[in-house]
C-alpha cells in the first residue's frame, strides 16, 4: 500500500523521499557527459577521490542538497549542484575536514552564495581542531566573467575566509593537493598549506591559465609549460612534493598526516616501534670519506640512524643542497634536517634557505622535535648566489632556529662553517650536540681561508702553489675536533654507531617536556 494523504499527515516520510531524491540528483555531479570528460583527462572524479583517500564508509557529507533546482510544476525534476563538496572523514581512524572542488561543475569555481561552503569547511576544521585536507580542481573563486551577466554588476575583491585559512595554518595541519588544472583562489588554497602535493602531467598551479597569459605577455603557452609539476615541484617551490598518480597523492597525504597531532593542543601521534632504540650499524664508521672533498649519501646515514623506513622527504626536489622531512625515533615523530653534500656541497643557497625556514616554522607549530644533521660549508657564493639573495632568505633561515622553541638537537656530522654553519643550532639555549670524528669546523674552510688570509705572501713566492700547500699543511694540524673538545668547544666527540642510542634516548625527554609546550605560538605559521 502507498501512502495516502492521511498516513502523510502522521510522519515525515514524504519529506524524507524527497530528501533521498536531492541526494540522488546532486550525487550525478555534472552528469555523464562531464563526467567521461573528466575522465578521458586521465583524472578521477571528486565522489572517487574521497573514496580513495578516506577509510570505507566514514565520510559524513554537509550540504549535500545546496545547489539550483528544477521544477516541473510542483515536481522537482533536476537539481545543478554546488562543485564544491564537503564533510568530514576518517584517515586511519582519525577525523578529518575534507573540502573538494569537483571540476566536472563549472569547472571548479565558486557559486555564487553556495561558494559559501568553502570557508564553512575551514571553520569547521578550525573550531573542532581537525587537520584540513584540500582537494583541489579549479579556480576556487568565481570562475568566468559570464558571471557577470547573472549579477549585473562586479565587484571588489577579496578573499573569502582569509582570516580562517591564516588561523588555520597556527591551528591544525592543513593539506593542500591540486588534482587537476588550478587557478587563482584555487591555486592559493594549495599553497596556503602545511604540505602540498601535485600528480605529474594531470594537475597544473597558476595564478592565471594559458587564455589569461596570451593577451597578457603575448606568449603562447600550454597549461603543462605554464604550470606543470616539474616548474613547481623543482623550480618555483610552489609545491612540495611531485607524484606519479592520485592515488599516489593520497598515500603522500596519509603519510604526512600520520606525523601531525590533530592540532597545536596535542602532541605528535606516538606509534609502537619494532626498531630496537640500541641498533648500532657498523656501516656509520665508513660511510663518510677522510678525503673532506668527496661526497657520502647523507640519506644512507637517516636510513641507518632513524626508525626503519620512517623517513618521509618533503620537498625533494627543491633547494637540494638539503633534505627536509619527517620520520621516527622509537616511534615519536620528529622533524629532520640535513645538508647534502651530493648538491652544492650541502652549501645553503636561497631555495635550500627559503626550503628550511618553512619546515622549521612548521615543525616548531606543531611541537616537533627537530634533528639536525649538519655538513654545512656555509652559504653558498657566487654571482648567482648573490643575484638570488642568498643573503636575505639566509637570514630568515637563521632567525628561524632562534625562533623555535622545540626540543633541537644537532649531529654534526662533517663541517660548520661561518654565519650559515652557525645556526645549526640556538646557542643562547642548550644547543645540544654531538659530533663525529669528521667534524670540521671554523670560520672559512681552510683551502679557501688560505687563499683569502695569505694572499699577498702566496703571489709574492716563488713558488705560490707550494707556498699555499705548505700553509695549508701547518694550519691541518690545528683542525683536528679533539683540540675543540679539550677546550669543551664542543660537547661530546661520539662514535658514529652511537647515533641512534643517543637520539632515542633524548626523544623520550623532549617527549616528556613537551605537553609544557602545548597550544598555538606567539608568531603564526605563514605558507
Amino acid at each position: 500500500m502507498g501512502n495516502s494523504k492521511k498516513d502523510s499527515d502522521k510522519d515525515w516520510s514524504p519529506e524524507i523521499e524527497e530528501l533521498r531524491l536531492r541526494e540522488s540528483l546532486a550525487s550525478q555531479m555534472g552528469g555523464p557527459d562531464n563526467l567521461e570528460r573528466q575522465r578521458n583527462a586521465g583524472r578521477l572524479h571528486v565522489r572517487e577521490r574521497i573514496d580513495r583517500l578516506l577509510d570505507k564508509g566514514s565520510f559524513h557529507e554537509t550540504g549535500a542538497i545546496a545547489g539550483v533546482p528544477t521544477h516541473d510544476k510542483d515536481r522537482l525534476v533536476k537539481l545543478f549542484p554546488s562543485n564544491f563538496i564537503m564533510g568530514t572523514g576518517r584517515i586511519d581512524n582519525r577525523r578529518v575536514v575534507l573540502g573538494c572542488d569537483d571540476f566536472t561543475i563549472r569547472g571548479g569555481a565558486a557559486d555564487a552564495a553556495i561558494g559559501s561552503k568553502a570557508p564553512y569547511a575551514e571553520q569547521m576544521a578550525l573550531e573542532l581542531r581537525m587537520p584540513m585536507i584540500r582537494l583541489v580542481e579549479g579556480t576556487g573563486g568565481g570562475g568566468s566573467v559570464k558571471f557577470l551577466e547573472m549579477m549585473d554588476c562586479t565587484y571588489v575583491p577579496h578573499n573569502p575566509a582569509m582570516e580562517v585559512m591564516e588561523k588555520l595554518l597556527s591551528t591544525v595541519p592543513v593539506i593542500g593537493a591540486a588534482l587537476g588544472p588550478v587557478a587563482g583562489l584555487g591555486a592559493a588554497r594549495v599553497v596556503f598549506s602545511h604540505f602540498s602535493v601535485m600528480p605529474r602531467k594531470t594537475a597544473q598551479v597558476f595564478v592565471a591559465g594559458p587564455p589569461l597569459v596570451e593577451p597578457a605577455t603575448g606568449k603562447t603557452v600550454s597549461k603543462e609549460e605554464l604550470g606543470g609539476s616539474n616548474i613547481h615541484t623543482r623550480e618555483s617551490g610552489t609545491v612540495d612534493n611531485e607524484v606519479s598518480s592520485e592515488d599516489e597523492a593520497f598515500e603522500h597525504i596519509r603519510c604526512f598526516l600520520s606525523f601531525m597531532p590533530n592540532s597545536v593542543f596535542e602532541i605528535p601521534p606516538i606509534v609502537e616501534s619494532t626498531d630496537a632504540p640500541d641498533r648500532r650499524q657498523d656501516e656509520l664508521l665508513r660511510i663518510i670519506p677522510k678525503n673532506k672533498r668527496l661526497p657520502y649519501s647523507v640519506r644512507r646515514i637517516l636510513e641507518l640512524v632513524l626508525d626503519m623506513g620512517s623517513f618521509f622527504e618533503i620537498g625533494r626536489m627543491q633547494g637540494r643542497s638539503v633534505i627536509t622531512g619527517l620520520a621516527r625515533l622509537s616511534g615519536r615523530p620528529i622533524g629532520v634536517l640535513a645538508n647534502d653534500p651530493m648538491f652544492l656541497g650541502g652549501a645553503i643557497d636561497a631555495p635550500a634557505a627559503e626550503k628550511m625556514v618553512r619546515f622549521i616554522d612548521m615543525c616548531d607549530t606543531f611541537h616537533l622535535p627537530v634533528v639536525n644533521f649538519v655538513d654545512n660549508p656555509g652559504f653558498m657564493i657566487g654571482v648567482d648566489a648573490e643575484r638570488q639573495g642568498t643573503l636575505r632568505a639566509g637570514a630568515r633561515y637563521i632567525f628561524s632556529v632562534y625562533q623555535a622553541s622545540v626540543p633541537w638537537c644537532s649531529i654534526i656530522l662533517r663541517r660548520v662553517f661561518g654565519v650559515a654553519g652557525a645556526a645549526h643550532g640556538n646557542h643562547s639555549r642548550l644547543n645540544l650536540r654531538y659530533a663525529w670524528p669528521s667534524g670540521d669546523w671554523g670560520s672559512l674552510p681552510l683551502e679557501g681561508g688560505v687563499q683569502a688570509a695569505y694572499k699577498r705572501q702566496i703571489e709574492a713566492s716563488a713558488d705560490p702553489k707550494a707556498f699555499r700547500e705548505d700553509i695549508e699543511k701547518r694550519l691541518s694540524a690545528m683542525t683536528s675536533p679533539f683540540l675543540t673538545a679539550e677546550r669543551f668547544g664542543i660537547e661530546e666527540i661520539i662514535d658514529p654507531r652511537d647515533t641512534r642510542p643517543i637520539l632515542c634516548e633524548w626523544i623520550e625527554t623532549a617527549y616528556r617536556i613537551l605537553p609544557t609546550e602545548l597550544g598555538p605560538k606567539k608568531r603564526g605559521m605563514r605558507p
